[in-house]
């Protein structure tokens, strides 16, 4: 697939990069990791204010409909710097859920606060250890003329600062059923909300979620009752592929700080970048990045053009670049060497990020099995 940024798409690139390089750099993220901060309400005001919050929303909510690839090149330039913002949780996934699924009245409310960044939210669907959309026990009972929520949400991205949560409970059937499932709007602040905020091995925000018989009228119900799976796939899909272009700003990132080493550290009074073995090991990591440019191109560009094959294009990105940024977070580590071992080294960092972003939403694995899947084998 030929691609080329247009004119535009490559000015709020130029731009993304240099936000993230001035505003967003990892000693940026250090200092929120001494705080036990999940990101920097400053640079997320600023953030809105030149239009990142509002890229995926239309012009009538606020925003600038700019689309998936304007978009992907903002979390691509966040991710050369690991920067933790609830710019995913937030312009893509929340953003996305609303124009997806969301009523008028529902649009009105809330995409224009997004846009401003004056609105922060949540996806709440995991609730054990690994990735599992369809594994819902999150119990919605109709109560009146509306629902009561009651259950457990696990590593909720952004969910202890986010102001709505979009909330995959059920409404029939049992865990593991893809019918049955219903998401619902709820604002963080309900009576019944209990967050409680999480350590992160990445000191990017996360938190456990508690619904104790939360109330939720039918106006807070995101689309269709008992029918929301497949609206699920559809926000999750566009939370892989945002992930992916993030995966690959931070690979590209460790790649070149890799790169930048190897001709300037020397062992035996020799360059290491000389060292044949070392090389053949950086021209396999570029040869990767390449090919995962391609996918996550491809994923974004299939967004704009709503392809009929998402899902396949959202785990091929996703696969790609979870085992693309494993490799270059490794290779990242053992080339510097001892220092690369150290948490005064950057490389660390990214490592840590590395093996987040891998689970999140979908490991390599549960990618490779699902793109299978679709493929009918």
């Amino acid at each position: 697939m030929a691609f080329v940024l247009s004119e535009e798409q490559q000015m709020l690139r130029d731009s993304a990069l240099s936000f993230a390089s001035e505003k967003l750099p990892i000693s940026q993220l250090r200092a929120l990791r001494a705080k036990g901060e999940g990101y920097d309400r400053a640079a997320w005001a600023e953030m809105a204010e030149l239009g990142f919050a509002g890229v995926l929303i239309p012009e009538e909510f606020g925003g600038s409909g700019f689309g998936y690839v304007g978009l992907g090149q903002v979390l691509e330039a966040q991710g050369r710097t690991i920067a933790a913002s609830p710019l995913l949780s937030t312009a893509m996934v929340g953003a996305s859920a609303l124009m997806l699924a969301g009523s008028q009245a529902q649009k009105e409310a809330w995409l224009p606060k997004i846009a401003t960044g004056e609105a922060l939210t949540a996806l709440a669907v995991d609730e054990s250890a690994h990735h599992d959309p369809a594994h819902i026990k999150l119990a919605a009972t109709k109560s009146g003329a509306g629902y009561t929520l009651s259950g457990d949400k696990r590593y909720v991205v952004d969910g202890g600062d986010a102001d709505l949560l979009i909330v995959a409970a059920r409404t029939s059937g049992d865990a593991g059923d893809a019918t049955g499932i219903t998401l619902f709007l709820v604002p963080a602040g309900a009576k019944g909300v209990t967050r409680t905020s999480l350590k992160t091995l990445d000191a990017h925000g996360a938190a456990n979620i508690s619904f104790a018989g939360v109330e939720a009228g039918a106006d807070a119900v995101l689309g269709a009752v008992d029918g929301g799976y497949a609206t699920l796939e559809a926000i999750l899909d566009r939370a892989r592929i945002g992930l992916a272009a993030e995966m690959l700003g931070a690979s590209d990132a460790a790649f070149e700080m890799t790169a930048e080493y190897l001709k300037v550290r020397k062992q035996f009074g020799q360059l290491i970048g000389s060292f044949q073995s070392l090389q053949h090991r950086a021209a396999v990591m570029f040869t990767e990045l390449e090919l995962t440019r391609s996918c996550v191109a491809a994923a974004l560009d299939g967004l704009d053009r709503n392809a009929n094959n998402i899902a396949e294009l959202a785990s091929l990105a996703k696969a790609r670049a979870g085992e693309t940024l494993h490799l270059v977070s490794n290779e990242t580590v053992q080339m510097h060497g001892g220092i690369g071992m150290t948490d005064v080294h950057d490389s660390g960092l990214y490592m840590k990020r590395a093996r987040v972003l891998e689970a999140l939403y979908g490991s390599e694995s549960f990618h490779r099995d699902r793109y299978a899947r679709i493929g009918g084998y």
